[in-house]
């Protein structure tokens, strides 16, 4: 499908645009500088030697000469990892209340060109999905659209957030990027953190992954956790999906964009996602490049021993098998009772057959089910550990 190609690199009607922040630049030439083929046993050797790890211990640590050393990787970061979390692994689940999206990205289930069934909760809606997600014990939510803002819009948003703010101790977003006001807005709704995925940091492969919509626009996106941060949240997520471009080079720009924000704004809590493309709906388009079991756990670990304080999230793209594993390694939250569907936890919802899947989930464990391997294996599952005084 023809459609008309705008500048990526340049900002549409209504967008916030950041012209004294440095980080998008920072980060891009980090990331084209990154030559993993350069580093050496010695340079992975003296990364691993450190109490605080530098960037270049970071882009040795994902380089391909850390691969015979990943044993010794994965005891210090089990160690950094029980320093600052102890045993506890934090669980939550993601709720999708919307399904439209305006944005046309090749590797997506809900990209606006794909023939799915679209959906749209309404408030009663939200309240029974939500009420049913409480029951299980879980007190921390994460509220997920697609990015449209005509069919979610910030109203839309934030009344969810008041709503979920009812029943969960622990909100966080992952929509369409916004305007720092608008953050501002959703955080007095309820919203503690936000979660961008910037897909890829390679801004020319981004321009061909992105062929219209907002989401086009690769500064805007890259953007959207310092707005987050100035519009008053407490926390922010980054994650690259790793098999759209080079996986390593990705895995590093992600890590230093989060370093810097972390040095820009020191009270903010950090956050790491790791996914991996999964199937969707058309996905003959896809061309990805393999990110096996192995270099994702190595990915894992890099961030774990690079901000060791951070909070890492493995999620239901992985197999339950992968995921008890992390987790005992470097991971500190978990996702469980999964449905990347609308309207997939409450029965009376469910019987109405709403919007298709985003992707397919490779773990499909119930809460308990997750909370008791959890405890099987000698950890603490926790289901929120902030206090509102």
């Amino acid at each position: 499908m023809e459609e008309k190609r705008t500048n990526h690199m340049e900002y549409m009607e209504g967008m916030q645009s950041l012209e004294n922040s440095t980080i998008m630049d920072q980060v891009l030439e980090y990331r084209n500088a990154y030559d993993y083929h350069k580093y050496t046993k010695i340079d992975v050797e003296r990364a691993l030697s450190h109490e605080n790890r530098t960037k270049e211990d970071f882009a040795a640590l994902l380089s391909p000469a850390a691969e015979p050393f990943l044993e010794e990787i994965a005891r210090l970061a089990q160690l950094e990892t029980r320093k600052h979390f102890g045993n506890t692994v934090y669980m939550f689940t993601p709720i999708y209340i919307a399904n439209y999206c305006e944005n046309y990205c090749i590797y997506c289930g809900f990209n606006c060109h794909n023939k799915i069934r679209r959906a749209k909760l309404n408030e009663d809606e939200i309240r029974k999905e939500m009420k049913a997600i409480a029951a299980t014990g879980l007190e921390e939510i994460l509220i997920l659209t697609g990015e449209s803002r005509k069919m979610s819009d910030v109203h839309y948003i934030g009344e969810a957030c008041k709503i979920a703010r009812e029943y969960f101790k622990m909100v966080g977003l992952e929509v369409y990027p916004m305007n720092s006001d608008e953050y501002a807005y959703l955080h007095q709704c309820g919203a503690d953190y936000v979660t961008v995925f910037q897909e890829t940091y390679d801004s020319d492969k981004y321009e061909t992954l992105h062929l219209a919509g907002h989401k086009r626009v690769f500064p805007y996106r890259i953007n959207a956790q310092e707005r987050a941060l100035m519009g008053g949240m407490r926390g922010v997520g980054f994650a690259a999906l790793l098999g759209l471009a080079d996986f390593r080079k990705d895995a590093f720009a992600t890590g230093i964009h989060a370093y810097l924000i972390q040095r820009k704004y020191p009270y903010a809590e950090i956050a790491f996602s790791c996914p991996r493309l999964r199937p969707i709906i058309n996905n003959d388009k896809i061309n990805p490049k393999d990110v096996h079991e192995k270099e994702l756990l190595q990915v894992i670990m890099a961030y774990r021993l690079f901000m060791p304080f951070a909070s890492i999230t493995i999620s239901t793209r992985e197999c339950e098998r992968f995921r008890n594993n992390v987790t005992k390694i470097a991971a500190t939250k978990i996702s469980s009772s999964v449905s990347t569907g609308i309207g997939s936890h409450s029965d009376e919802i469910a019987d109405k057959d709403q919007g298709d899947n985003q992707f397919e989930i490779a773990d499909s464990r119930t809460y308990d089910e997750v909370y008791a391997a959890l405890k099987e294996q000698g950890m603490q599952p926790v289901n929120n550990d902030y206090v509102y005084v």
